[in-house]
């Protein structure tokens, strides 16, 4: 009875992970998939053969031949480092050439295993706060809190940071998780190529809120994403540096907020972490020092950030 219960439970999880809907997620799912039938080549055959081998050379088989004496076999060594020395050389290329094929850093070549990837790219700068998610579309110059969009079948690059703590980005759908961490940006590139509603969570622990930093991503057509992206344009608020540093405070299970405009070079400046008033902005500081380092004198500046 506790077995079919447990049956019961699992048979309401989505398996997301085997059947995501994303064509980076489908591979990395592939992988797996493939790695653990290699590994079953081994892993099943030692589990029959050590039930096998209790059972014919019990104590009691008196058929069994005994020799106290025996010590090796070529056949026997053959197989046992053969066999697993062919399987690791298996998955050790296969997970050499997918290291590479699904390399974050590495823009789309194909939207799926039939199709290539068009030029069009949508820009998504994804902001790690505590506890919530917060996403700005630079070029439709919005912003939303916990909720993220984007059309079927578009390459989507993110760019991620975070202003405080470490935190990762993981939609299992769509691609693999990849980290935020402050005073650096990371890059993920990822296609969605089914429309619906998938969950989106933060893949490392990060305080007490950890556990409800979680948003929604929608996969949506071309005109759904539009009407999206109109009705966050129709709210009329504006994400400036102040409206930034309140969203930075801690907060548990915020809800979607969206704003219709965003502060230009919001993004450079959480991510040289000189959103406070009188801070420098990290690229300006190395820049500083690097001329600093040559005997160049440093001319006055702002402490805004230097564009890229």
């Amino acid at each position: 009875m506790p077995a079919l219960a447990l049956l019961g439970l699992l048979s309401g999880c989505g398996m997301v992970l085997l059947d995501p809907a994303g064509d980076i997620a489908r591979q990395q799912s592939d992988l797996m998939i493939r790695s653990t039938i290699l590994m079953l080549l081994i892993v099943v055959p030692v589990i029959v053969l050590t039930l096998v081998f209790a059972w014919r050379y019990r104590e009691s088989n008196s058929s069994a031949e005994y020799d106290p004496d025996w010590d090796h076999s070529t056949h026997v060594e053959l197989y046992v480092w053969a066999a697993p020395l062919l399987i690791i050389i298996a998955i050790g290329a296969m997970t050499w050439v997918t290291t590479h094929l699904l390399d974050p850093y590495r823009p789309l070549t194909q939207l799926d295993g039939d199709r290539v990837a068009t030029d069009e790219v949508l820009h998504i700068q994804a902001v790690a706060l505590e506890w919530k998610w917060l996403f700005i579309y630079p070029e439709q110059n919005i912003a939303v809190v916990n909720e993220l969009a984007a059309p079927v079948d578009r390459p989507i690059r993110f760019s991620i940071t975070s202003p405080r703590i470490m935190n990762s980005l993981f939609i299992p759908t769509l691609a693999g998780m990849i980290y935020g961490m402050p005073g650096m940006k990371t890059t993920l590139h990822a296609v969605i190529n089914e429309p619906g509603d998938y969950p989106g969570v933060s893949g490392n622990y990060s305080g007490e809120g950890y556990s409800q930093m979680r948003f929604r991503f929608k996969g949506l057509s071309n005109e759904a994403f539009d009407a999206w992206i109109a009705d966050a344009k129709d709210s009329g608020q504006r994400l400036d540096t102040a409206r930034q540093r309140a969203l930075a405070e801690n907060s548990v299970d915020h809800p979607v907020v969206r704003f219709a405009s965003v502060e230009a070079g919001l993004f450079e400046k959480i991510l040289n972490l000189c959103v406070q008033p009188g801070q420098m902005c990290i690229n300006e500081m190395m820049r500083r020092d690097a001329r600093a380092h040559r005997g160049e004198h440093a001319p006055e500046s702002g402490h805004g950030p230097a564009p890229y």
